[in-house]
């Protein structure tokens, strides 16, 4: 069942399950539906830095909201999936290569890193404003989102968690490098290993500075840890590319013991985005 996307005040908000870019963008609906997103650009176009490079596609945690750059302008837009287009200030098609949005969990709030490196611009949806990185630095890492998405933690020479007005809440000088912020805006996760074979973890009080002793995650065999994030119930979850798609684990943050949550198949589609993906995961594009 297939349909285009139109406006539709009176149904109720589509929870998306993900979404698949095979001749034009198109989202997959938990309930099966499939709705044609033809507006969204597939690639970067001619007069853009990097001509031809994938354009991102994302979609928000909560599975209700959609992003992408506009064909007929490159200006990067934000919808649910029956509603209307909102304009996300100072992020344009012409930078696709160069920077990259991340998206809170509800959607409501969006930063670009850049390839400066750094961050680019901050753009609260809910109050309709957009701000430059906080700070007298450029040397922000990519930024992390508690679970409630109303803080921000930024990670570079100090770990700084922000409030949504970019007021500092939380700072700790530290040598490592966090990779989520739990509900509390204190507890984060560290991923150990070396970069794209993580299977270890440890926690970082972010207030105390005291860290937790490295725990193995027992993930199958020739699976690692390819995305972490704490629920809004304090919980660990990791996210790992299969053979076949996704696989979603609840881990025990004392044993490293996991707990299978889903499994998701993938598509027969070139690119594939999940609900709180970035811009580049492991499993994005077929190999």
């Amino acid at each position: 069942m297939t349909a285009t996307a139109q406006p539709a005040a009176a149904e109720a908000p589509a929870t998306i399950a993900y979404a698949q870019r095979t001749q034009t963008w198109e989202v997959v609906l938990t309930s099966g539906k499939v709705v044609k997103v033809p507006e969204a650009l597939a690639v970067a176009p001619k007069d853009a830095v990097n001509s031809g490079e994938r354009a991102p596609f994302l979609i928000s945690g909560d599975g209700r909201h959609i992003f992408y750059y506009r064909k007929k302008d490159g200006l990067f837009v934000a919808r649910t999936v029956h509603g209307k287009e909102r304009v996300v200030a100072k992020i344009t098609a012409y930078a696709i290569g160069e920077e990259w949005p991340i998206v809170s969990y509800d959607g409501s709030y969006v930063v670009t890193g850049t390839s400066g490196p750094g961050l680019g611009v901050l753009v609260d949806l809910r109050e309709r404003k957009a701000m430059g990185p906080p700070e007298k630095t450029d040397a922000w890492d990519l930024p992390r989102f508690s679970p409630d998405s109303k803080r921000l933690l930024l990670g570079g020479e100090q770990s700084v968690v922000f409030d949504r007005a970019l007021r500092s809440r939380l700072r700790l000088k530290t040598r490592l490098t966090p990779s989520a912020l739990a509900e509390d805006y204190t507890t984060s996760a560290v991923l150990v290993g070396k970069a794209g074979k993580y299977r270890k973890v440890r926690l970082l009080n972010l207030r105390t500075g005291r860290a937790g002793a490295v725990v193995r995650v027992k993930l199958p065999r020739g699976q690692y840890i390819d995305d972490i994030d704490f629920d809004r119930s304090g919980r660990l979850a990791v996210r790992s590319k299969t053979a076949t798609g996704v696989a979603v684990y609840q881990v025990s943050r004392k044993t490293g013991a996991v707990k299978p949550l889903k499994e998701i198949k993938r598509p027969d589609a070139a690119v594939w985005v999940l609900p709180d993906d970035s811009a580049y995961e492991s499993w994005t594009e077929r190999k």
